[in-house]
């Protein structure tokens, strides 16, 4: 429920087209739901910050995620699911029919109500195309939340004459996510070249001495580009999370 299914709640009540107590029954899981016990759905969120809750799949087990799921569908909310192994997305097909499951992204998505558009244009770029995994996260993340994103993948600076030929366009963003692994140069190439806002991902990509991504996320940390801003190893969902709270604000 979000607000402007609220504001339509009150006032079928102030027209009396619905009882308080039928108000009630649609308003009490607002704070949160427990879903098997294991689970305390937070329905509060959106209406503090603007974001649904997601599912971080890793780590459940696969009848919590299955419970989750059907509560969710119960009370008619959009749902995001995110790092979802071979096992879960198969048995997620199988059993929810509605479900879009990409095993690129390690994502689902099941849409029961219409998504909200958020104006203003996202560009997501990735360095090589074993970034595109943590790209393709952000970029379904932020389509789950309503903005469409324009992709620029494989223009690492090994080959930079590839990112010099896609600027023209991503010129015209309002923000960009910069993906990229190994010494993670990528975003402060990008940065020195154009003004927009730039979420920087770092990925766990990369041979020995990249350390699983913290040579990029120190590399990117520490660039002489001034003021992007930095997400955790492998966060595509924190990338476009950041991202959102920008276009969110953007002047309509």
């Amino acid at each position: 429920m979000d607000v402007e299914a609220i504001k339509k709640l009150l006032e079928e009540v102030a027209s009396g087209d619905k009882s308080t107590d039928e108000a009630f029954s649609e308003l009490r899981d607002i704070p949160f739901a427990d879903f098997l016990g294991v689970a305390k759905h937070d329905g509060h969120r959106a209406f503090r910050n603007g974001f649904q809750e997601t599912m971080l799949c890793e780590g459940k087990r696969l009848e919590h995620i299955v419970g989750i799921v059907e509560g969710l569908i119960k009370g008619n909310k959009n749902i995001l699911g995110t790092r979802v192994d071979e096992a879960v997305g198969q048995a997620i097909s199988q059993r929810f029919p509605k479900a879009d499951v990409d095993p690129v992204s390690r994502t689902f998505r099941i849409i029961q109500r219409p998504i909200e558009p958020i104006s203003g244009k996202l560009a997501v770029l990735c360095a090589g195309t074993a970034d595109i995994p943590v790209a393709e996260e952000a970029r379904r993340t932020a389509e789950f939340y309503g903005v469409e994103a324009h992709r620029h993948y494989d223009v690492g600076v090994a080959g930079i004459h590839r990112l010099l030929d896609c600027l023209d366009d991503v010129r015209g963003a309002d923000v960009a996510i910069v993906v990229a692994g190994m010494e993670g140069a990528l975003p402060s190439v990008f940065g020195g070249l154009l003004s927009i806002p730039i979420v920087a991902v770092p990925t766990s990509v990369g041979y020995g001495a990249s350390f699983k991504g913290i040579a990029a996320l120190l590399g990117m940390l520490s660039s002489c580009s001034e003021g992007i801003t930095v997400v955790n190893i492998d966060n595509g969902f924190g990338a476009a999370c950041a991202a959102l709270r920008v276009l969110r604000h953007l002047p309509r």
